[in-house]
């Protein structure tokens, strides 16, 4: 981020504080959920399924986040975002009944989305192309370091204080350090002085991918640890050591990431990704050893971290800068169509057929993504048009 220090100083420092308040807060709620939700809620595959779509209601409404734009600052939607996310985890926290937690979930998830979608856009706006990608590993690196710390106080913590303790003492202080940053959530300091919405035909790639990958991120993010606790039985000890591992290795791994795309490009890394994904989702049809099912699993999560390289795909195709912020927040949309009915169906087929069902179809899932990938192409050179919606 060293290009970005030397720009604007202010705006790195918003984005590092942001990021990881921001992704502490989530790793609080994402490590403790399931082992909450069945151990003290007894909820089933069926209710996890409902529980999921609910949380993913905000991604699918994403496309808000380019309307804000049009009145606030990326800065601020970031903000709020953080605010939202830990009123969202104070309220997990309160839950004693399935309608509760439905809409604590709903709370917490969107300060995810909208903080996502907003914090990608001000990355694209604000540093040049041959540096996103190692801006955006940097910050996702940054991300897994704050997830670190979240789990490393889950697991020292969770047994002592307990679930609803835990995540209302940690959505507190998420919550507080969101409004410490509001009166520097407005500034527009380096980025386009408009926006525009605008979708357009050339951009079909990009928004297929984003539907695929919402297909396959939601399948395995909704039911590989709901398998691993249901199944065989993990506990809440064992899933923070596991997001522990994963945070410290994508730490490293990020950055690399970051740099890789920059170097190889967008096509290349992304092949790679499906291709690997294939044999994880496999795996977790197929495998009974658990300690393999655990390496999968941290595979699984560097993999995602690949997504950077469609984020940055955009950036080079994108007619102008003032339709970033729409479109990534539109993308999310797409993204999240899958994720409203793919945990409901997955959980269905589920009980229907066995745990195996979901993963299997996850690996179609990304055998098209695949297919798809080899169709990218970045010009070299790109001729400006008018902005018209559609073309």
């Amino acid at each position: 981020m060293g290009e970005m220090l030397k720009e604007n100083r202010r705006m790195l420092v918003y984005l590092v504080v942001s990021n990881f308040m921001l992704y502490f807060g989530f790793r609080v709620w994402q490590a403790m959920f399931n082992n909450f939700a069945v151990e003290e809620m007894g909820i089933g595959p069926a209710s996890i399924g409902w529980i999921q779509a609910v949380r993913e209601i905000p991604g699918l409404m994403g496309f808000l986040v380019g309307v804000l734009a049009l009145f606030l600052s990326e800065v601020r939607i970031m903000t709020l975002s953080i605010i939202s996310l830990g009123v969202g985890t104070l309220l997990t926290g309160q839950a004693r009944n399935l309608p509760f937690l439905l809409v604590s979930t709903l709370v917490m998830s969107f300060g995810f989305h909208f903080f996502y979608s907003s914090n990608n856009a001000v990355v694209l706006m604000a540093v040049e192309k041959e540096h996103a990608p190692k801006t955006l590993g940097q910050l996702r690196s940054l991300a897994a370091a704050a997830a670190l710390a979240a789990t490393v106080v889950i697991y020292l913590l969770a047994e002592s204080w307990g679930y609803r303790r835990l995540f209302t003492v940690l959505g507190i202080l998420v919550t507080a350090g969101g409004l410490l940053l509001l009166p520097v959530g407005g500034s527009k300091e380096g980025l386009p002085p408009r926006r525009r919405v605008a979708l357009r035909r050339r951009y079909w790639l990009y928004y297929a991918l984003s539907f695929l990958m919402g297909c396959r991120r939601h399948i395995f993010t909704t039911f590989a640890i709901f398998l691993l606790v249901r199944k065989y039985g993990i506990s809440v000890q064992t899933t923070a050591t596991l997001f522990l591992l994963n945070s410290l290795i994508n730490t490293y791994a990020l950055q690399l990431v970051g740099k890789l795309v920059a170097r190889l490009g967008e096509r290349r890394m992304l092949s790679i990704a499906f291709g690997t994904l294939v044999f994880v989702f496999l795996g977790y049809a197929y495998v009974t050893y658990l300690p393999l099912l655990f390496f999968l699993y941290v595979i699984d999560n560097i993999m995602f971290g690949f997504n950077l390289a469609l984020t940055t795909y955009f950036q080079k195709i994108a007619v102008t800068p003032e339709e970033i912020t729409s479109n990534l927040s539109v993308e999310q949309t797409i993204n999240h169509i899958a994720a409203i009915v793919i945990p409901v169906i997955g959980g269905t087929v589920w009980e229907l057929f066995g745990s195996q069902a979901p993963f299997l179809v996850g690996v179609g899932v990304v055998v098209v993504s695949f297919i798809l990938t080899q169709l990218m192409r970045i010009p070299s050179e790109r001729v400006v048009v008018p902005a018209m919606a559609g073309k």
